[in-house]
């Protein structure tokens, strides 16, 4: 099988990824993208192909990419990806960087205490299943295990946005979750900024939920800037936005896994 875009733009990503594989970066979300999206976001763990695909990757391409809004140590531990040799893991959306076993992490940003402790009392009353993940430098607000997910994310929707703007901090939507993190971060400015870091000839970008859209963007700035990229959604029923704008659109995260063996075979 032969990774292949569905637009001319996306074919031309990929030819310049084959030509130039040293001077590519090719950047992954990870839940709902590497991993299957799970009820408990505790029990995440990464598709079984995942690493030994990412570790053949990395073999072949000049970088490869995680970007995730969660914490990096956690996306490493649950991903198991401490082996592959070369990784760059961007936590928190680009606030937190661990690569060959290292992590650098700035503090908690400011706002954040407070938004907790509210967030604490505001869930006394939401609907029975609302759970609040804590990141350490976000809050993400789970409706999935609620008895009416879809209702629960609405009601609890103005809430959370308000309790953001008290508290300095921002919404950032995804597939049944609300989840509160600093400003000024998101996954477009982490794709650009390790783009010019690494100098990259071509980029390829693969994702799942809204978040991931501000990659999507920063894909198609730095085509019109003279990078060639590729835009890759690993779909799902939930979101549908993405598969709008993907050049290429692969079955949830084992299609992911099956295009990077693809793509590496390729490149071999």
């Amino acid at each position: 099988m032969n990774v292949e875009s569905r637009t001319a733009a996306g074919t031309e990503g990929l030819s310049a990824i084959k030509t130039r594989p040293e001077q590519a970066l090719v950047a992954f979300d990870f839940d709902g993208t590497l991993s299957p999206i799970v009820d408990d976001p505790d029990s995440a763990r990464a598709h079984a192909g995942a690493v030994p695909a990412l570790r053949g990757l990395a073999q072949r391409v000049g970088t490869v990419a995680i970007i995730t809004g969660r914490p990096a140590a956690l996306a490493v531990e649950y991903g198991g990806f401490g082996g592959v040799d070369g990784l760059v893991v961007l936590g928190h959306y680009g606030r937190e960087r661990w690569e060959n076993g290292s992590l650098e992490t700035p503090e908690p940003p400011a706002g954040l205490a407070e938004a907790r402790t509210k967030l604490s009392r505001i869930l006394q009353t939401a609907p029975e299943g609302v759970t609040v993940e804590d990141k350490g430098h976000a809050l993400a607000v789970h409706t999935r295990r609620a008895a009416e997910p879809e209702v629960a994310l609405e009601r609890l929707r103005g809430i959370v946005a308000a309790l953001a703007e008290r508290t300095g901090l921002v919404v950032e939507p995804g597939r049944l979750v609300l989840e509160l993190r600093p400003p000024g971060m998101d996954k477009g400015a982490s794709l650009r900024a390790l783009a010019a870091e690494s100098d990259a000839a071509a980029v390829l970008y693969a994702g799942d939920d809204l978040g991931d859209l501000a990659a999507y963007d920063a894909v198609e700035t730095l085509r019109k800037e003279g990078t060639p990229g590729v835009k890759v959604c690993s779909s799902s029923d939930e979101v549908t936005a993405l598969a709008e704008r993907a050049d290429l659109i692969v079955d949830g995260p084992a299609g992911v896994v099956r295009m990077v063996e693809s793509l590496t075979r390729e490149l071999s």
